[in-house]
């Protein structure tokens, strides 16, 4: 990481706005915010592409890069859904990892349920945690629930189980290979649950990340968490950013909102401005200690929108600088620390190219940083960011503070080199999409 220091040379610091954190609102100040697992509170979290990730596409085989993936700071391995796959309807040669014929079996490609319990064995010896993906809003066509419990499914005019489809967005939306479940059915509540509960009693899981999520009543979220911690305390990932989805059920949302600006930025379409607009006014208020999911690519992202760099290019290593350090959990999706320079194929097998890992270095140094600052930590537990003019719209500036440490984060969010000057202090300048990181206390 190019100018990480560890003195503030700004000892006055002029605020463009004093702003709340992006995870509470001055209206839900009142509101006492969700707990979370201790071992949260400072983490980051990683994608697992359990397929793609090695040549071999096994539990056992991933299993090696464990030691790698904790030098490097991981703390929460998120492995895609882990279940075998539905044949009829199928996509492609290997079917979409979302269409789950068997809530709890292991998919045979990945190896065995041995192979999954050694794989979170290890991983909690190595001091990190796992969940895994859920997908709780469909299932694929030939699912035994489909005919064992065909009340628990959706129905067309003609009682027959179809598709999902979503026709309330800009464009209809037509998921061939799944088939929605009917949550109006008390059975599915316990039957969902119960599916829930076997991973974390016979694999340790250490939580889930929910599919979909904002499409499942949050009333069955909010029963099936309680149902969990019964066993263990779990951390919760919603791929949703409903607010109310934080009051009982989940840990963490998605931060669409930010990889939006990213790329946005990243393209040229937005600049310093666009960003402090943001923080100082988020487009939706989350209840406070709510963790927000921000990163620049996961696996919809990469295989459906671009590879880092179609979307990102050389703004690349600038725009993960923003997503590790403004508030919320950085994500890094698996193959990101070796320059994911392609596409990974949805449904056929395709593996990650590993090359020379070459930003390995660079995200080790981003997680320390998180890990060591207590400013950075997220939800409650971090700092505010409050915007820092720099009397230049293409540079970006912030600072978060919370007990006597502060992390101030400077990024040209341009593709030229900038002069800038912060409050009260000297002109500086930053190389095209360069960045500069101050720390200072504990």
């Amino acid at each position: 990481m190019r100018h990480l220091r560890r003195t503030l040379t700004t000892i006055s610091l002029a605020l463009y706005a004093a702003l709340p954190a992006l995870a509470a609102t001055t209206e839900a100040a009142s509101v006492a915010p969700m707990p979370h697992v201790s071992w949260s509170r400072n983490a980051n979290i990683y994608e697992v592409n359990i397929r793609q990730y090695t040549p071999e596409g096994t539990f056992k085989a991933f299993a090696q890069h464990l030691p790698r993936l904790k030098k490097m700071g991981v703390d929460i391995l998120w492995l895609m859904p882990i279940q075998p796959i539905g044949e009829k309807n199928r996509k492609g040669t290997l079917g979409s990892y979302y269409a789950v014929r068997d809530y709890t079996a292991v998919n045979p490609e990945y190896g065995t349920l041995a192979d999954l319990k050694a794989l979170v064995q290890q991983a909690h010896g190595l001091g990190m945690h796992v969940i895994i993906d859920w997908v709780a809003n469909h299932t694929a066509f030939d699912n035994p629930w489909t005919t064992e419990h065909s009340d628990w499914y959706l129905k067309n005019d003609k009682g027959e189980i179809y598709p999902v489809t979503y026709t309330d967005g800009a464009e209809p939306e037509y998921w061939t290979d799944v088939t929605g479940l009917d949550y109006s059915k008390p059975g599915l509540w316990k039957g969902m649950t119960d599916a829930m509960l076997y991973w974390v009693r016979e694999a340790d899981v250490d939580g889930f990340r929910c599919d979909v999520a904002g499409k499942v009543p949050t009333p069955f979220w909010n029963q099936a968490r309680a149902e969990l911690d019964r066993v263990k305390p779990v951390f919760m990932l919603a791929e949703a950013d409903k607010p109310d989805l934080h009051e009982h059920a989940f840990d963490m949302t998605y931060g669409w909102d930010t990889k939006d600006l990213f790329k946005a930025v990243a393209k040229g379409k937005a600049d310093a401005r666009t960003l402090a607009d943001f923080l100082e006014h988020p487009p939706k208020a989350f209840p406070p200690g709510a963790y927000r999911m921000r990163f620049t690519s996961n696996h919809d992202e990469n295989s459906w929108a671009g590879s880092d760099v179609e979307l990102y290019g050389p703004a690349f290593k600038a725009m993960a600088v923003l997503a590790a350090t403004l508030p919320g959990m950085p994500l890094i999706y698996g193959g990101q620390e070796s320059g994911l320079d392609k596409r990974i194929e949805f449904f056929e097998k395709d593996p990650i190219q590993w090359k020379d890992y070459a930003y390995v270095p660079f995200y080790t140094r981003l997680l320390a940083l998180k890990h060591a600052n207590r400013a950075l930590w997220n939800g409650q537990y971090g700092g505010p960011a409050q915007v820092l003019a720099t009397g230049n719209d293409k540079v970006f500036a912030f600072r978060r503070t919370l007990a006597g440490n502060s992390v101030q984060v400077t990024v040209n969010v341009s593709n030229d080199a900038q002069r800038y000057t912060l409050p009260n202090g000297k002109a500086q300048t930053l190389a095209a999409w360069d960045y500069r990181i101050d720390a200072r206390g504990k």
